[in-house]
């Protein structure tokens, strides 16, 4: 059995490591719930335990690696939702466009995964939106979709740019959004003309 410490939390003492992480992110996601993304710390994480400030870091160094795991603890939720949500989308350009869409609409909002593009936290959500762990994201959100990527000339390798290029994308707009506004089908129209034949020509 791991080795915890054995004062605080609250009497009821994780029995290992693996239990004593999965308390503490979900402490984490309920200071976030409760205070919001920018103003929660380790300290408010380790009051919610009963723990000092020095157990939290033994298993999340930085308040952004907390974040960055409420972050993940979302993500399969929030890809059967955007799954659901898309059902419609069978076609490689309708895919993308509609992909990007649903996340500058829906992402900020995210209680968990949203964390990672908070509007405010420009330096976590730069960094970590464009990471390995977000890229893959990015390719699962792609894959659960009703298309057929490799009759479009889609491989893992190619999936996984694609999935780059997607997320570069919606950030883009996330951070700098056009004045005045687009509306939903202007966006569209946008993404259909500029960005979707510029992908599928490179795969060719």
């Amino acid at each position: 059995m791991d080795r915890v410490r054995t004062r605080g939390w609250q009497g009821d003492l994780p029995q290992n490591s693996d239990e004593a992480r999965s308390r503490i992110l979900d402490a984490a996601i309920r200071c976030v719930n409760r205070y919001g993304a920018q103003k929660t710390t380790l300290a408010d994480v380790a009051g919610e335990l009963g723990v000092t400030r020095q157990t939290v870091y033994r298993y999340f160094p930085t308040v952004n690696d907390v974040l960055a795991a409420v972050a993940a603890a979302g993500a399969e939720d929030f890809l059967d939702r955007m799954a659901t949500n898309l059902g419609h989308v069978t076609t490689p350009q309708d895919a993308i466009t509609e992909t990007i869409m649903y996340c500058l609409r829906v992402l900020p909002d995210e209680p968990a995964i949203g964390l990672l593009v908070r509007a405010g936290e420009t330096e976590f959500f730069t960094r970590e939106a464009t990471t390995a762990n977000a890229i893959a994201l990015g390719a699962s959100m792609l894959r659960r979709l009703s298309v057929d990527w490799e009759g479009a000339g889609y491989d893992e390798a190619a999936m996984a740019g694609l999935a780059e290029l997607v997320m570069r994308i919606w950030l883009s707009f996330l951070q700098y959004p056009t004045h005045p506004a687009r509306t939903d089908d202007e966006l569209r129209d946008f993404l259909r003309t500029w960005v979707c034949p510029l992908t599928f020509t490179s795969t060719r």
